[in-house]
C-alpha cells in the first residue's frame, strides 16, 4: 500500500541513462551479481500475486473507485463518522488477513540468505514479507501495518483484530477504550508524515547500498520514491522492476517491465551469490538522523 503522501515528487534521480530494453534483463543480472549490499524498496505490485489489489494500476483500488482514497485521508477520517465506519468495514474485508506470500516475497527471503540484502523497505501494510520469512529487523514498514490500532487522541495502541471483533459485535466506529478518542489503523494516512525513526532507517539503508531495487511500486509517493535519488547520489545503481512505467524509469540504470512475482525470482536465481564481480565505489552522507 502506498498512502502517506507528504510532499511533491522530485524525479531528479542522478544515475546513468536507462539501458536499452533488449538488454535490460542482462543489465539487471549484472547489477545483482556485482552488488555486495542490496536495498530493496517494495510496493503494492509485490503483493498482487497474493491476491491483494494494488492502488494505482489500471485495475487498482483507487483507479476504479477514486472515492476510496477518503478512507485513508486523515482529514476526511477525522471529520466524517461515515468515512470511519466504511474504513472499519474495509479493514475487516482486507484480503491481507488471509493472503499468503508469493514468489516475489520468497525471492527476497532467498536474497537475504545470501547475506547481501542490506535492507527491505516496504510501502505495503500486509506483513507478507515477514510471513514469507524475511527477518523482521530488516523490514522497514514505511507506511505502517494494518494489524495494529492507535488512538488519535491519547496515542494508545492495540491490536486490529480486537477492534474488528468489536465492529463485528455491533460497534460500527469503536472508540478508544482508554479515552474515548478516535481509533485508526497503524498505517500512514494521506496527510500524515512518516515516523522520523522509520524514515531514518530507510534513508540509512538507501545510503549504505551498492544497488537499490524498486519493485512493484509506482514511485509516485514521497518520501518513499525519493529514496532512489538518495541512493543514486550516494553512488549506488538503481534498478526499477514494475508492471507499469514509473516517473524514474528514464534515470534508472536498468528497468524491467512485467509481473514482479516473475521478475524477482529470475533475478535472484540468475545472480550468483557472493559474486566478486565489478565493484562500485559507494559514498555516504553520514547518519540521516543529523539532517535538518
Amino acid at each position: 500500500m502506498e498512502p502517506g503522501d507528504t510532499g511533491g515528487a522530485d524525479h531528479s534521480l542522478t544515475s546513468s541513462a536507462r539501458t536499452p530494453a533488449g538488454d535490460a534483463f542482462a543489465a539487471a543480472v549484472e547489477l545483482f551479481a556485482s552488488a555486495r549490499r542490496i536495498t530493496v524498496l517494495t510496493g503494492a505490485g509485490v503483493s498482487t500475486g497474493s491476491g491483494i489489489p494494488d492502488f494505482r494500476g489500471p485495475d487498482g483500488v483507487w483507479t476504479t473507485d477514486p472515492g476510496a482514497q477518503r478512507l485513508v485521508t486523515l482529514a476526511d477520517y477525522v471529520a466524517d463518522p461515515e468515512v470511519r465506519r466504511a474504513a472499519w468495514l474495509s479493514r475487516a474485508a482486507n484480503p491481507a488477513w488471509h493472503a499468503r506470500p508469493n514468489p516475489a516475497h520468497h525471492a527476497l527471503v532467498d536474497l537475504e540468505r545470501t547475506g547481501r540484502l542490506r535492507g527491505l523497505l516496504t510501502q505495503n501494510i500486509d506483513g507478507l514479507h515477514q510471513r514469507a520469512g524475511s527477518d523482521p529487523d530488516s523490514v522497514v514498514e514505511l507506511h505502517g501495518s494494518l494489524f495494529g490500532t492507535v488512538c488519535l487522541d491519547c496515542g494508545a495502541r492495540g491490536r486490529m483484530r480486537e477492534a474488528l471483533d468489536r465492529v463485528a459485535q455491533g460497534e460500527a466506529d469503536p472508540p478508544c477504550r482508554h479515552c474515548g478518542g478516535i481509533l485508526k489503523s497503524t498505517t500512514v494516512f494521506f496527510g500524515e508524515a512518516l515516523a522520523p525513526e522509520v524514515l531514518r532507517r530507510a534513508r540509512t539503508a538507501a545510503l549504505d547500498c551498492e544497488l537499490l531495487v524498486a519493485a512493484g511500486t509506482s514511485l509516485t509517493v514521497q518520501p518513499a520514491a525519493g529514496l532512489l535519488d538518495l541512493a543514486a547520489r550516494a553512488g549506488a545503481a538503481v534498478l526499477v522492476c514494475n508492471a507499469e512505467p514509473t516517473p524514474y524509469d528514464q534515470a534508472a540504470d536498468a528497468v524491467l517491465r512485467g509481473p514482479v512475482g516473475e521478475l524477482l525470482p529470475r533475478l535472484v536465481a540468475a545472480a550468483p551469490s557472493g559474486s566478486a564481480g565489478r565493484r562500485r565505489a559507494v559514498s555516504t552522507w553520514g547518519d540521516p538522523s543529523t539532517w535538518p
